[in-house]
């Protein structure tokens, strides 16, 4: 870690306890014979949902789609491309759709639209991260593991230009350092 770059405002010790609370509360949220689909959405939830599915004690199955909006910048351009869609249909199963954090709400009101469409049973959002002050465009949440101030986030699955998603803590970029 680069001490003089980043401040650390969540450790991993308190992710890892958050996490595993969520896991409980999702399992038991959905009726006990009822599979689960987690979907990711890629890059940046790929660490948050391979703990969450560890800790969830029922049967889950995980599928990736990818968006962009960010590109290299530290605000979101507005605009959302599907890069990668799903391997597999949703259509009537209990859909998780597992994202790294709200910001704008705008990539995941995008999504939310296109897979309900697809006629999923069930279709909800866990996010690690929320940022309510940034919202443009309201979404519902369903399960949020921590709240956060607007602050450029890296860590735990999070990055700025490809860097940082590799640290255990999640940390703020400190103004001017990137």
């Amino acid at each position: 870690m680069e001490p003089s770059r980043l401040e650390v405002l969540i450790t991993a010790d308190t992710i890892a306890r958050r996490v595993a609370e969520l896991g409980r509360q999702i399992d038991a949220d959905y009726p006990p014979a009822e599979h689960l689909l987690l979907v990711g959405v890629l890059k940046g939830a790929w660490i948050f949902l391979a703990d969450l599915a560890r800790a969830i004690p029922r049967s889950v199955s995980v599928d990736f789609l990818s968006t962009s909006s960010y590109g290299k910048e530290r605000t979101s351009s507005g605009e959302v491309k599907l890069v990668r869609d799903l391997d597999e249909s949703i259509e009537g199963k209990h859909v998780l759709l597992v994202e790294d954090i709200v910001d704008t709400g705008i990539t995941l009101s995008y999504l939310m639209r296109v897979l309900g469409q697809r006629q999923p049973a069930s279709l909800r959002i866990a996010t690690f991260l929320d940022k309510p002050s940034r919202r443009k465009e309201a979404v519902e949440i369903a399960y949020r593991g921590f709240e956060v101030p607007d602050k450029f986030v890296v860590g735990y699955g999070l990055d700025f230009a490809s860097r940082y998603r590799n640290l255990k803590d999640l940390c703020a970029l400190r103004d001017g350092h990137v």
